[in-house]
């Protein structure tokens, strides 16, 4: 009897022996981020391993892939979402929102911290629901990039107007240089002097227009059209041959005065080149200085899918990455804006668009609210290289009209 009471015991005791370490292995929670900017990886690393350090029941798996919004929606379709998402505030976060695959993060007190502005763009996106599905994180600008040096060898002052930028460009070309380093081959860069010269110049209110069958591409984006044609003529020999990286590469080595890229693209500049004397400015549209606006748009927002089975602790880390001091590693780290309130961006390199958002002259991205399915990064590039305005204008009228009536 007692040999049979000691195997009892002996087989209950490894038996709570196996649930216990089975609890401990229940405990660490693992989370995939998925998030779409390459350049921001180690970034994310550094803060992903100071977030474990502080949680070291969590462990955060971050996912970069290409083409992260295609693969984004094949993962929807499979209702395959990442726990937490970090991805750009355009319009495929609004279907995400639409599609009710999204937490509602209304009720916690870290939306309280973010800019109203930057709020009412992610709203604008969800189509105005009710609810908060998305944080914005960060915020970006199209910017022109320029060389300080070579601006001062030919004595070239920051154009404050479109005739003084065409003006600066035709000096730059009479005497040899190369203008703006033009980077078509990867046909979404071209989309950084579109994006300027649409929300500058297609009217108030052209979207809600546009749903509403009040307006047209072909009424208002003429003068974009033609804009774009110009600022063709002052790239290089091979202007749809060279990507988003050439460019870099090229400009930071000195080979064109300019580049007309975002303002995440400074810190791989300076990476390749730490000693460029690098300034920014807003491409200039109109000729009336006070009406140029800056293109300002969440360049991320946090979203945390409805469906994950650790809901708490994908909070916590979303939480965690709005906190002041992490937040300002971020911008730091890409060289961006923050949309957390207090948080602000005091690179000198940046100081040529400071005034815009000190005065409020700021307008947000108008591809962000085009249907995903236009494809219009691709029709942009067509469009250069053809140079056809009415074929191009009459394009996006259709493909707009043919993906809204899916």
């Amino acid at each position: 009897m007692k040999k049979k009471l000691s195997f009892i015991l002996s087989i209950s005791l490894c038996a709570l022996l196996l649930m216990g370490a089975t609890g401990l292995v229940s405990a660490q929670v693992e989370l995939e981020l998925f998030q779409n900017k390459q350049e921001a990886v180690e970034t994310y690393d550094a803060l992903i391993e100071k977030f474990e350090a502080e949680n070291p029941d969590i462990d955060i798996v971050q996912n970069y892939v290409p083409e992260a919004e295609t693969v984004l929606k094949t993962r929807l379709v499979k209702n395959d979402i990442p726990d937490i998402m970090a991805i750009g505030g355009n319009y495929t976060y609004g279907e995400l929102a639409r599609a009710g695959v999204l937490t509602d993060l209304s009720s916690k007190a870290f939306i309280d911290n973010i800019q109203d502005a930057y709020r009412k763009m992610i709203n604008d996106l969800e189509g105005n629901m009710d609810g908060i599905y998305g944080v914005p994180f960060s915020a970006n600008a199209n910017t022109v990039l320029y060389n300080k040096d070579k601006f001062a060898e030919l004595g070239l002052e920051i154009p404050e107007t479109w005739d003084e930028f065409i003006e600066n460009c035709d000096q730059i070309k009479a005497n040899g240089g190369t203008p703006i380093y033009l980077t078509f081959k990867d046909a979404w860069t071209a989309m950084v002097p579109f994006n300027t010269l649409a929300a500058n110049l297609q009217g108030e209110n052209f979207i809600e227009k546009k749903k509403d069958g009040e307006t047209t591409f072909a009424a208002q984006y003429r003068e974009v059209a033609e804009k774009m044609l110009k600022i063709l003529e002052y790239g290089h020999v091979d202007n749809f041959g060279v990507g988003y990286n050439d460019g870099n590469r090229s400009f930071a080595k000195g080979e064109s005065f300019m580049l007309i890229q975002g303002i995440w693209a400074i810190g791989p500049i300076k990476e390749i080149n730490p000693d460029l004397n690098l300034g920014v400015f807003n491409l200039p549209v109109h000729n009336e200085p006070s009406k140029n606006l800056l293109v300002s748009g969440v360049d991320s927002v946090l979203a945390v899918s409805e469906s994950t089975k650790n809901k708490d602790a994908a909070l916590k880390f979303i939480k965690f990455l709005l906190k002041e001091e992490n937040a300002k590693y971020y911008i730091d780290q890409e060289k961006l804006y923050s949309a957390v309130k207090g948080v602000y961006q005091e690179d000198s390199k940046l100081v040529g668009i400071r005034k815009y958002f000190e005065t409020g002259r700021i307008t947000s991205f108008p591809d962000h609210y085009y249907p995903a399915g236009m494809q219009v990064p691709n029709l942009v590039q067509e469009f250069l290289i053809k140079k056809d305005i009415d074929a191009f204008l009459n394009t996006l009228d259709n493909e707009w009209n043919k993906v809204s009536s899916r």
